[in-house]
Order: structure tokens, then sequence, then C-alpha cells
């Protein structure tokens, strides 16, 4: 089939694939909703996790809902992000990478199904405005307000024309009003904002809920400020992505997503914003932040309402953005500066898919994998990770455990470690100091931030080392079509799955090898009884 035209065509594959559950039973979306999606990346490994689609919603006055609420439909593990992709799990990468060298521009239609129901002017408030639909409350014990936790935000810089997406939480402040979470001034939302306060106009924006799933994608990642993430979406698709014009605003939006929320951000007022649990895994708090006035709603009939399940690692939230993130600098690394000795990237999901980068390598000398690591500590993205590792293609960089076994056999700290140090970008991290120091900073314009440090490692083979201590990969082979003949549990093998040569081996040593399989084990030992010494 072709790709996903919108989020119903995504969600029934989900479903054929048996990746999906729906519940039928009455829940409440502010006090159970969350829990009960969480519980599977704290019980379940990540291969039964599934998505879910909540289809009868009341919340905590008793109010009654229609409108269905999907969660962990995008990224809820590696098998659920490559059904959105349509590929393999171990293409992602690759295949984000290409979407971003090879775009199409979307294509712009006169009517679409997000405008099946508008509601603006006189007719915003006539089912409720926001309050029409069934946003959960994310980390309820905590959480002020619900939240729109999959907000694809649209706006455009006010100079170039140029639209951005992407993706920032939006507490509900009331049935017209939310607030709107961008921190870095780097970001293209914090741009457009800033152009338009300093010529004293409101930012026009756009909430896209919903849509085919490479919108998701991609409003997630980062990209150069003066990509249009639509185009890379359409390159996941491998065709234009349909738009249509807003409105009640200057902005194009997917013509297929569920949801619109058209409306503008004030660019000469900050209100307190949060607390909310974040994906670095604790509370974020109230801070000074814009916010943003609801013009018009459009919706489908019968609209889906899609969420993120974000807070405490792993959740929905590092995983999709584990696969952004990771293969943005991935492509930096192999296609924009060409290092084709690059062979994975993975930045790990406990650190935010941010904080732990490792890079597998292949076929380097030590002087080009300090090259690759000084090429990694300059790019935008990975500029935040606190780790940076190098291992060698035998090194599994999403397994921990090889990449602990790399770091404990070819690594030596006082000559393969170096730390950078610099300032504090942002005032999130809680290992940069005290709650109140921290505090105390954000509320000064312009604070004398602490520093920050990144550890970069190489952790490759500085030199040819003995072979891995496994079976040679056709004993490894015959072992596992007899493991499958007796029936005994399916296996999920992890690599290395046999030995490997690595360099440092004999002929002698392989004729030993080869007797012993041959059970000529005795001509060795005579071998070596010729060889006594005093």
């Amino acid at each position: 089939m072709a790709y996903y035209k919108d989020l119903r065509e995504y969600i029934q594959a989900l479903e054929d694939d048996g990746q999906l559950v729906r519940v039928k039973r009455r829940i409440n979306k502010d006090t159970e909703l969350m829990p009960l999606v969480r519980l599977q990346y704290r019980g379940l490994p990540e291969e039964q996790r599934r998505a879910f689609i909540f289809e009868n919603l009341v919340d905590v006055k008793g109010r009654e809902y229609h409108t269905p609420v999907a969660v962990s439909v995008l990224a809820g593990s590696g098998k659920i992000y490559s059904i959105g992709m349509m590929c393999e799990p171990e293409e992602i990468a690759e295949k984000l990478a290409q979407a971003a060298l090879h775009t199409y521009e979307p294509k712009l239609v006169e009517s679409a199904p997000v405008q099946e129901e508008v509601h603006m002017g006189d007719t915003l408030m006539e089912h409720g405005c926001l309050e029409e639909f069934p946003i959960p409350i994310s980390t309820p014990g905590y959480d002020p307000s619900p939240a729109i936790t999959a907000p694809f935000w649209v706006t455009k810089d006010p100079d170039s024309g140029i639209r951005n997406m992407a993706t920032y939480r939006a507490l509900i402040k009331s049935p017209t009003r939310t607030g709107l979470d961008f921190s870095r001034p780097t970001r293209g939302i914090a741009i457009h904002w800033n152009k338009c306060r300093e010529k004293d106009i409101p930012l026009p924006a756009a909430i896209v809920i919903g849509g085919p799933p490479s919108i998701g994608y991609v409003s997630v990642s980062d990209y150069p400020i003066d990509t249009d993430e639509l185009t890379v979406a359409g390159g996941i698709a491998g065709e234009p992505l349909e738009v249509v014009r807003c409105k009640t605003i200057d902005l194009e939006v997917p013509a297929h997503a569920e949801v619109v929320i058209e409306g503008e951000v004030n660019t000469h007022e900050l209100e307190p914003e949060g607390a909310f649990g974040e994906s670095i895994g604790i509370m974020s708090l109230a801070q000074p932040r814009p916010y943003f006035t609801v013009k018009a709603i459009t919706h489908r009939r019968n609209p889906i309402w899609l969420a993120f399940l974000s807070q405490f690692p792993p959740s929905e939230s590092t995983k999709i953005k584990h696969h952004g993130n990771s293969s943005a600098v991935y492509k930096h690394l192999r296609y924009d500066l060409g290092i084709e000795k690059v062979l994975k990237v993975n930045l790990h999901e406990m650190a935010d898919s941010y904080l732990f980068l490792v890079v597998q390598v292949k076929n380097t000398s030590t002087e080009e994998v300090w090259r690759i690591l000084e090429a990694a500590v300059k790019f935008k993205l990975s500029k935040r990770s606190k780790i940076i590792i190098a291992v060698d293609d035998d090194i599994n960089p999403y397994d921990l455990e090889m990449v602990i076994f790399a770091l404990g056999h070819r690594f030596q700290p006082h000559r393969d470690a170096r730390i950078i140090t610099q300032q504090a970008e942002g005032l999130m991290d809680c290992s940069l100091g005290p709650m109140e120091v921290l505090e105390r900073l954000r509320e000064e314009k312009n604070p004398q931030r602490p520093e920050r440090s990144q550890l970069i490692i190489d952790a490759t083979m500085n030199w040819p080392y003995p072979p891995i201590s496994l079976p040679a990969k056709e004993f490894m082979e015959r072992a596992q079509e007899l493991w499958k003949e007796e029936g005994w549990p399916e296996l999920k093998l992890r690599e290395p799955v046999w030995g490997r040569n690595l360099g440092y081996w004999s002929r002698e040593d392989e004729e030993k090898a080869e007797r012993a399989i041959k059970g000529e084990h005795y001509k060795t030992g005579e071998i070596q009884a010729q060889r006594r010494i005093r």
C-alpha cells in the first residue's frame, strides 16, 4: 500500500499487526488513562508493549466524552515506530536520514477532512472549545492540569515565510487558552516568537493533532532552522503531504490531521507555566512562559485525540526522540560530513535520548576516532550529550551491556578520555546545582550560568586483539538448528552471537583449533610437549 494518509489508516495497520489494544471499559481520563499505559513501561519488556486506544472516557467530574484517545501509537516500541515508518526496525535511522536528504514540498488543497467541522467566531464555544476533547492529565498527583502532549505546533518565520513544525507540550489554562513551553532560544518557534515580539505583533500558531505518523516523527526531531519539517514528512512518505490553509490565520496545516487548533501566541506577556512531568524523569517547576489563545478549532467528524506518554524514561517520548535524534546525528556524521566509517549512532533512552551517545565505527585509526568524536561534539544536537563514546563495529551500540564490555576492555581513562567544559545553556539539569540556586538563576535576566561538561571516550581497540571467545559462526548456527528441533523456548539472540577474529591470531592458533574439531588435539599436545622449557 501507499504511505498512510492519516492516523486512522495507521491505527488499522497497528491493529492488523497485533500491536494495538482497544480499551472499551469506562476509564477516567484524568486519573486512570495515563497510569494504565505507564504500567507497560514499568512492567513489560519492550517487545510486549502496545499502542492503546481508549473509547469510553469520563473526567473527574463525571463528564462523558465521545472522542477516543490514542496513546503510544507512534512510538510505543521500536516495532510500532517501524510500522509507522513502513520499514524494518533496523532500517529506521537510514530511512529518516534519506527523508531529510530527499524532501517533497507539500501540496496545497482547497478542502480537507480536518475542516469537516469548524468552530470560530460566534460558534467557537458551541462545543466548549478545548473542553470538547478528553485531554488527559499526564502525571496525576503532580501535574496542575490536563496537557496537550502531542501538539505539533506550526508557525512561520515572519521574515522568510519558512514554516516550522515542532512539539512543545501545552497545559490547559482555560477553554480558550493554553501554555506553551519552549525553553531554548535556538528553536524555530522561539526565533519566530522573538521576531514577532520585535515587530510588536502576536505570533500566529496552529496546534495540529494527529495526521499521518510522519508528521509526529518530524515534529519531535531537530532539523536545521531553515528546514520545513512538512517537506521531510513528505520525504518519509515518498510523496508530497497535502496541506490546507487555516481559517483564521496565515498558516498551512496537514489536510488529514484529526484536529487543528488555530490561534495566536502573545509576544508581550508571560505567565507561570507548569509544573509538568518531563521526559528527563523529574517534574519541571513553574516558570514564566508565553501563552496561546484559541481563535478557531477545526476537526474531522468523530476525531481521534492523539497523546504522547512522556515523563519518566523509558516512555513513548524517549522512544520517538531516540529514533529522530539518533538518525539526525547519524545523517550529520555519515552524509553531511561524509564520514563513511560511521555505521550506527544511538542516543540511549534512559538519558532522555540526548545525554548518552554511542557511535559505532569501522576500521578506524585512533586519530580518525577522535575526529569523529570532535565532529559529534560540535553538532548542535549531540552538543547536549554529557557522554559520547566511540565503539568498534563488533559492539552493538544499542546494547548497553556490550558498551560496558568495550569500556571495560578497550578503554584506559588516562589515555582515551577527554573532558570538555562550557557554560550551561539551560537550567533544567538538577545536577548543575541545588534547586534553590537554579530557581534563583532562572529569575535573573542575565544569569551567570554554571559550567557543564562532556566526557568524550574512545572505547575502540587501539591495536589488534585476540578473537572474541565465543564458538565460531558455523557451530553457533548448527546449535540454533538443534535448539529449534528440540522445540525449546524461542531465542532472542544478542550480538555477538559467535566469535570473531579481532586481528591478533596466528596461523598456528588457527591450526590448533582446526585439529581440535577434527579430534586431533593429541597432536597439538605432542607439539607442545616438544616445546617444554626449564
